[in-house]
């Protein structure tokens, strides 16, 4: 290189030099300020030493950009030590000259990312530079500081090469020939293209040269990365430590670490989303050898950080007609020492000031993880029920084994072998239900948020056949769901949301059928305005001049919500509700409905919005004893 302008630059470390000029010479105009760019900002407290002696009123920082663009004044703000050490009320004169004699490098780091290689940066404190100020001669105090950019030309890529890739694989975009220049798309160039290489098996691929060489005569700038992707990799041993409770040969076995096959970062994370579902970890590290074993495997160590074995919870509803529900459940997350994972839950509902009649829930469920399949989870639950209506009562037992697999995070299914067993009085005496049954189902879950979504679908759906024992029936319910969500406005303030339910049952006639399988519409869960369980039939008794209340055959419900952002944690929501159940399967026979519409409020919280929403019937019956219903709850209503 004969040109003086051609300067070599060691990428991806940037170790440079800067040059700093006065604020009169890099000008390059005859207006010092055209083009010129703000963005002020100010500690918030006055300036104090560590004995309480105050040095002076809050410091006022101010970022100026001449001839350049807006945003980056937004970049250098964040990349700056001084606003960092100024929001941690660091501000005295050697904690503000320590942060500003570091900002030369990180504003000259955001320059370079953006495609600038000659910028002059001046940081000035109280109107000296920062620079030429001895780190023993810091100012007690610093009033002011001024951190001046002027970018330069923006350079482009002249030569953008990088080789050699991955087999049907190409460079990034933004890294060709005419581009905007910034060495961040390089580093992102090169780590895309190792990236690749290790999809491809070959963990240890690495950059093995460099060279970017700036030619500030015509802003551009030539670069050039050389790769070498090693061998093809396959899985070592895996060796594990942390683990103090849970034995190593349960801790490998739920890790399902691929041993000998070919290497594959998915499955790595395969591997860590494993233990992270059990709930037993708090911390999971994953770390790839540095040296590869002499035929080309690779061992991994895992390091893990166990949790707390056990926790308590509880939560609460309330609904102006329902009542009150309180639950609470005590979980441990490590039973028997193989990650057995054991839950105990109570509920009591229907808890009204005018009234002594509740219900009440029990149950018990040991999910195992990595059984059959580190995918897989086999679970064993019961469930005791009681239940005290109006229109009847009903105590009921069930108990099931079952496995859940895990194809993904998106995707679930469940599957699992159930006794139940209920005693129900309309009135006139007990009729006893049993059935065995093989209910089944798959999940699959878009949201982008779980406990608040604003974009993406869920759904679900579930086949339960069933045997009926003694004079219960026999046959089938179908039923499916799915939630949409879609949002709009500045920062997704406006959501709308979605829900739709239809299922039947089909097979034995109604009073035949366990009331379980039934559908019986009303209240917080389905129908808002309407009260708990108020849509259903009165279907006369054999025999009697009795009549039993039992819910539909089959069923189709929908919830519409608009969510609008008021504040941060504040939102307001409008909603309408509807469903309706026919006596007979296939949405055949006798029909009814009902309809709800209200108005709500949401508070974020860390562990989901607390719900509170007002209803009243669009269409009401002789059952809804009043016109407008409370419901107060935690998270969305679905």
């Amino acid at each position: 290189m004969k040109q003086a302008a051609k300067v070599a630059i060691i990428a991806m470390g940037l170790a440079t030099a800067v040059v700093v000029q006065a604020a009169a010479q890099s000008a390059s105009s005859s207006n010092p300020f055209a083009g010129l760019k703000r963005l002020f900002d100010r500690s918030e407290k006055p300036v104090t030493t560590e004995d309480g002696e105050v040095l002076g009123p809050p410091v006022e920082l101010d970022f100026v950009v001449v001839n350049g663009p807006e945003e980056l004044s937004d970049l250098l703000r964040n990349a700056s030590l001084v606003a960092a050490a100024l929001a941690e009320d660091r501000a005295t004169g050697q904690d503000v000259l320590a942060a500003a004699r570091g900002d030369y490098a990180r504003v000259l780091g955001v320059m370079y990312d953006e495609g600038y290689f000659s910028t002059i940066i001046n940081i000035t404190l109280d109107g000296v530079e920062a620079a030429e100020i001895a780190p023993l001669d810091a100012p007690r105090y610093v009033g002011r500081v001024v951190v001046s950019v002027d970018p330069g030309p923006q350079f482009r890529y002249a030569r953008a090469d990088i080789g050699q890739l991955a087999p049907g694989t190409r460079p990034i975009e933004p890294y060709g020939v005419g581009q905007i220049a910034g060495t961040g798309v390089i580093k992102r160039a090169a780590s895309t293209a190792i990236s690749d290489w290790r999809d491809d098996s070959h963990a240890k691929a690495k950059v093995a040269a460099q060279e970017i060489i700036a030619d500030h005569n015509v802003s551009m700038l030539e670069s050039n990365i050389v790769l070498n992707p090693g061998p093809p990799v396959t899985f070592g041993k895996m060796q594990t430590t942390g683990n103090q409770r849970l034995s190593t040969r349960r801790l490998l076995k739920i890790a399902g670490f691929p041993e000998g096959e070919s290497f594959d970062p998915e499955k790595l994370e395969q591997v860590r989303k494993r233990l992270r579902r059990t709930g037993i970890f708090s911390a999971i590290t994953l770390v790839e050898a540095e040296t590869l074993n002499p035929d080309n495997s690779m061992d991994v160590g895992l390091t893990v950080v166990e949790q707390k074995p056990r926790r308590i919870g509880a939560a609460f509803e309330f609904s102006t007609t329902d009542g009150g529900m309180v639950s609470a459940y005590w979980l441990h997350r490590n039973l028997l020492g193989g990650g057995e994972r054991f839950r105990v839950d109570a509920e009591v509902s229907d808890i009204k000031a005018d009234s002594d009649v509740r219900d009440y829930s029990f149950g018990m469920r040991l999910d195992r993880p990595a059984t059959l399949h580190p995918d897989v989870t086999g679970y064993l639950d019961l469930d005791l029920e009681e239940e005290n209506e109006p229109e009847y009562y009903e105590k009921s037992a069930a108990f099931a084994l079952g496995f859940n697999y895990y194809r993904s995070e998106r995707l679930t299914a469940d599957i699992a072998l159930r006794f139940e067993r209920s005693r129900v009085n309309y009135g006139n005496g007990y009729i006893d239900f049993s059935t065995i049954s093989l209910p089944s189902s798959v999940t699959w879950d878009r949201r982008d948020d779980s406990y608040n979504a604003k974009r993406g679908y869920w759904l679900s759906g579930g086949f339960t056949p069933f045997l009926g024992l003694d004079d219960t029936g026999s046959g089938a319910q179908i039923l499916g769901e799915g939630r949409i969500y879609r949002s709009m406005l500045q920062d997704d303030k406006l959501t709308f949301a979605a829900r739709g339910r239809a299922g039947t049952v089909i097979g034995p006639d109604i009073l035949d059928i366990q009331r379980d399988y039934l559908f019986l519409e009303g209240g917080g869960g389905s129908v808002r305005g309407h009260s708990y369980e108020s849509l259903g039939f009165d279907i006369p008794l054999e025999g009697t001049d009795e009549e039993a209340y039992v819910g539909g055959q089959s069923v189709v419900n929908v919830s519409l919500e608009g969510r609008y952002q008021v504040r941060p944690k504040i939102g307001a929501v409008v909603f309408v509700d509807a469903a309706k159940i026919w006596d007979d399967a296939a949405w055949q026979g006798n029909s009814l409905w009902q309809a709800g519409a209200g108005v709500g409020v949401r508070y974020d919280t860390p562990i989901g919005p607390i719900r509170l929403d007002v209803a009243t019937p669009i269409n009401p019956s002789d059952d809804d004893s009043s016109r407008v219903q409370l419901y107060l709850g935690l998270g969305q209503a679905f």
